[in-house]
């Protein structure tokens, strides 16, 4: 299989249209248009019946001391988890591609509803739920897509990793709530025929690089 986007190119830097928030003067950051990029793949395998749409970033800090604190970076070195920026789920067979913007336009305060989501797909949990659990005023369900939106003191650029399977069933059958860890667990015991990965990198730090021709 192959995955493409008209968005960003693989390993280059995510446009901020497609992130949750793009850095700011003043404040560090600031809310963004937060629509889901255009993906679109070919070459898939034969019995294929749906396909799922996994995003999500390895390089989340897995300890919030540092994070987002004044006179303070996230090190480089601290070891790092996943956080989950989008599951989708039960995507017909015949659906080759996802035009951006189709599943998220703006950033919605307590969260997306969800699970269900366009043309009778569904959305999982994203792991903004967690993060704003404690904010009085985001905190919410977190269904569909929420893009980037890494420390802004964060000394490592974070990847976020796009990734299309393609299922021999209509349906996943997920156990329990449709987390990242659940819709994971999902896939190591169903038939996956096959799958497809695109990468896009992004960070919040004037300080931090990114790759040589991104946009």
């Amino acid at each position: 299989m192959q995955l493409i986007s008209q968005s960003f190119q693989d390993g280059q830097r995510i446009p901020g249209e497609f992130a949750f928030a793009v850095p700011d003067a003043a404040s560090h950051v600031t809310l963004s248009s937060n629509r889901n990029p255009h993906l679109a793949w070919s070459d898939v395998p034969e019995g294929t019946r749906s396909f799922v749409v996994v995003c999500h970033d390895p390089d989340v800090p897995s300890k919030g001391d540092d994070v987002n604190q004044e006179g303070r970076e996230v090190p480089f070195s601290l070891a790092r988890v996943d956080f989950f920026h989008w599951l989708l789920l039960d995507i017909p067979a015949h659906v080759r591609s996802i035009a951006a913007g189709a599943h998220s336009d703006g950033v919605t305060p307590r969260g997306k509803t969800g699970p269900a989501a366009p043309g009778g797909w569904r959305h999982g949990l994203n792991d903004y739920t967690g993060w704003f659990a404690t904010d009085e005023q985001m905190k919410g369900e977190y269904f569909g897509y929420d893009g980037p939106c890494p420390p802004w003191n964060d000394t490592r650029i974070h990847h976020y990793v796009f990734t299309v399977y393609a299922v021999a069933t209509p349906t996943l059958e997920v156990s329990g709530a449709l987390t990242g860890a659940n819709v994971r667990a999902a896939l190591a015991s169903a038939e996956v025929l096959g799958q497809a990965r695109l990468t896009g990198v992004y960070s919040l730090n004037p300080a931090v690089s990114l790759p040589t021709g991104a946009r």
